[in-house]
């Protein structure tokens, strides 16, 4: 391939595509899941092609960017999220011709394109791991992974005590060449993704390489998976205990969020600076505290880290006025934006998270109450979007989707859900393709079917039933997005001024701006704080006072 087939943006204030100098300080990101998002060869599965076609939708909504969950060649063991091959396309989404096509339409109307990265684990089908199964024990490839002996007499038990994330433990042990049985390898996800082993100078060598291939592409960023294991505690300690998930984070863990892994990202980010427009890296960082993920983004290391701390806040004024200050106060000292999130392809949406009570936590298999999760939720899509920082909105979100909660057995994918004692394993019910438009087999996604069943109804929450509808979710996140982009005191920031209103309400103001929140099942009167620009329900003011509906946002000019 020729190198730099998409010029990226400057960056600039003055380029053509009118963005700004830092433009992820306050950039909306719009999370695809190319499987299911568009299908553009009607094969039944999201493609490259199919999210080309619908960039011109996502340019309307009024998004920065978007972000590409992983395409790479793939045995598709977890969801492309064991990679084989990190410089190829796998066919099922398309070829590298597809992505550069992808990325010059993008810049071409002003998104930019950010991809994952999956630097954690490979596939057990990529050539390296290949090989060292093949060569045998002392094969100088076992040294980028974790291979180790077993415990026992003859190496029967695993080298230590750590779970994986998807159930059971977290070592699988090989055959020799000869037959016989064999050393273990360590992966912290399924058995078909070993864990690099970043102490080896070639894993890092690879990735640099990795890097620059993508950012010759032309991709604006990197969203980087398991940001945080990417370095394990020295001599793999056992970590004394059992139902390990559940420590998961409320401490440090020998295999998560190890100091180690801030040198590898400090490398990173001199190669980012080397290229124009801007070039940014995302932490999918799971820590125990807002305080050490503003670890991950120091000026010299990555540019903003995900705050899942928000996103697992449940609907509760307290709650979030706590996350809020304290993802805020996190990020003022290094200097970073504040993310916030609601959804994305791992957790339940919040559509029918807030629809469930509270405490159920992130992945939850009954759908509640739609009416009441919908109107929470789109209360918490305009608080969102209010506070100062960088917003993400995964696919679909915008449409007020559920998660799909009766999927039967036999159709769901998730490797997770056929493993005992790991995650939950329900995670298809966000991952069920989005309704493009009210009739046809797949509801718009492609000429030939859904990978994933999709509901019955689904197309009268499509694009095409809710664009131009008074009222609808998707008028309300293009109205907001455009308000937020238009309003001299939204987007970034690193504050918030806090105004005294009853319990269960908040409310805060940024310049020439007031966001109040009415999170209780009740309406409350409260005095009008100005014009209003937009609200999440119906709001009508009576002279100095006006009733905030339940579980409803309203946005103030001032």
């Amino acid at each position: 391939m020729t190198q730099h087939l998409a010029a990226p943006s400057t960056g600039t204030s003055d380029d053509a595509a009118g963005h700004r100098t830092g433009w992820w300080q306050d950039a909306v990101i719009y999370q695809v899941y190319p499987r299911s998002f568009a299908d553009g060869n009607g094969d039944g599965m999201g493609d490259l092609a199919g999210v080309r076609g619908r960039l011109p939708y996502l340019k309307q909504l009024g998004v920065d960017a978007v972000w590409l969950s992983p395409f790479y060649a793939s045995p598709q063991a977890d969801a492309g999220y064991d990679v084989a091959d990190y410089r190829a396309i796998d066919p099922m989404f398309g070829s590298l011709l597809d992505a550069d096509a992808l990325i010059r339409d993008a810049h071409e109307l002003g998104l930019r394109i950010i991809v994952d990265l999956v630097p954690n684990h490979s596939s057990d089908q990529h050539e390296w791991f290949k090989r060292a199964l093949t060569e045998g024990p002392g094969s100088a490839l076992r040294d980028r992974y974790h291979f180790r002996a077993g415990k026992g007499a003859d190496g029967e038990l695993p080298p230590n005590d750590w779970e994986s994330i998807f159930g059971g433990p977290a070592w699988t042990r090989t055959a020799n060449p000869d037959g016989t049985p064999g050393e273990w390898y360590l992966h912290l996800f399924a058995p078909e993704q070993p864990d690099f082993n970043w102490e080896h100078p070639a894993v890092a060598d690879e990735f640099r390489s990795i890097l620059r291939f993508w950012l010759d592409m032309g991709v604006d960023g990197f969203r980087v998976d398991v940001a945080h294991g990417l370095v394990k505690a020295e001599g793999l300690p056992d970590l004394g205990t059992h139902d390990q998930l559940k420590l998961l984070g409320n401490d440090v863990m020998p295999f998560f969020d190890q100091d180690g892994v801030h040198e590898i990202y400090r490398s990173w980010r001199t190669i980012l600076d080397e290229y124009p427009g801007d070039r940014i890296a995302v932490a999918e960082a799971w820590t125990p505290t807002v305080e050490r993920t503003a670890n991950y983004v120091r000026h010299d290391e990555m540019h903003q880290a995900f705050n899942f701390q928000y996103l697992a806040t449940a609907w509760d004024a307290a709650a979030l006025r706590e996350v809020i200050d304290s993802s805020l106060d996190a990020m003022r000292p290094v200097g970073a934006p504040t993310t916030w999130v609601l959804s994305n392809h791992d957790v339940t949406r919040h559509a029918t998270r807030f629809a469930n009570p509270a405490g159920l936590g992130t992945q939850i298999r009954t759908p509640g109450d739609r009416e009441l999760g919908l109107r929470r939720a789109r209360a918490a899509s305009l608080l969102m979007l209010a506070l100062p920082g960088s917003a993400y909105v995964y696919q679909g979100e915008e449409l007020g989707l559920p998660d799909v909660t009766d999927l039967p057995d036999e159709a769901r994918q998730d490797p997770s859900f056929f493993r005992a004692e790991g995650q939950d394993g329900f995670r298809d019910g966000c991952r069920v393709p989005i309704p493009w438009t009210r009739e046809g087999s797949s509801y718009g996604f492609g000429a030939g079917g859904s990978w994933l069943p999709q509901p019955t109804g689904w197309g009268e929450l499509s694009v095409e039933a809710q664009t131009g509808a008074a009222g609808s979710t998707l008028e309300l996140y293009r109205a907001a997005i455009a308000a937020r982009r238009a309003h001299p005191g939204l987007g970034a920031g690193a504050d918030v001024r806090w105004l005294d209103v009853p319990e269960g309400l908040l409310a805060f103001a940024r310049p020439g701006f007031v966001c109040t929140v009415n999170t209780t099942g009740a309406p409350v009167r409260i005095p009008v704080q100005g014009t209003v620009l937009l609200s999440s329900a119906p709001v009508e003011a009576d002279g100095d006072t006006v009733e905030l509906p339940a579980d409803t946002t309203v946005w103030w000019t001032v």
